[in-house]
């Protein structure tokens, strides 16, 4: 998605500020009209749900609670080298498979493991928009349910989103708030 790393931060049904985590904060903390009885809700754009974080202190204190945002003094002391393919990124996990499975793999030229990072990367390849497309749906109905799921035509909504029906999708949320709306529109966007 193209949002990857943003967050949103919604006062009521109005857009605050959208940006990294730690820009978001400075600016919720900033805001110039109290949030009243309004909540403050903050979401990630990758997946559309909520996040909590916790704006007490000073603006200095609330951007050390960020890793992304603090200077760094000094290079991190390296780690010790262990088996794998560290400068790779290689992260082992537990695979559960069937006897067949795994004779498959064995007999697969560099093995199972080679042999799985090609099958992902393949299905990568083959699944690509698809999986983007169901993470922006995804991300679009989180985000939705949290914020107009009281609205009216939220349930036509939700099945025009997941079925796919673009013109129904965008009739059915028209009239709901401007910042909701287009937020909506920017999470999904295939419309």
């Amino acid at each position: 998605m193209t949002s990857m790393g943003n967050f949103t931060a919604f006062i009521g049904q109005r857009r605050l500020a959208t940006g990294p985590l730690a820009d978001v904060s400075l600016a919720i903390r900033k805001s110039t009209k109290p949030a009243g009885h309004q909540p403050i809700l903050i979401f990630d754009d990758t997946s559309g749900r909520s996040v909590d974080i916790d704006l007490r202190g000073t603006d200095e204190e609330v951007l050390a609670r960020f890793p992304s945002s603090t200077p760094a003094t000094e290079p991190p002391a390296p780690e010790p080298r262990g088996r794998g393919r560290p400068k790779l990124g290689v992260i082992a996990r537990e695979v559960t498979l069937l006897p067949r499975h795994w004779d498959w793999l064995a007999s697969q030229p560099g093995g199972a493991s080679v042999a799985l990072r090609k099958l992902v990367e393949e299905a990568r390849r083959t699944n690509g928009d698809r999986d983007r497309h169901r993470a922006a749906r995804d991300a679009a109905y989180h985000f939705m349910s949290a914020m107009a799921g009281n609205f009216n035509g939220f349930e036509e909504a939700s099945r025009a989103l997941f079925a796919d029906d673009r013109r129904r999708f965008g009739e059915l949320i028209a009239a709901w708030p401007d910042d909701i709306r287009d937020h909506i529109i920017r999470l999904v966007e295939w419309i």
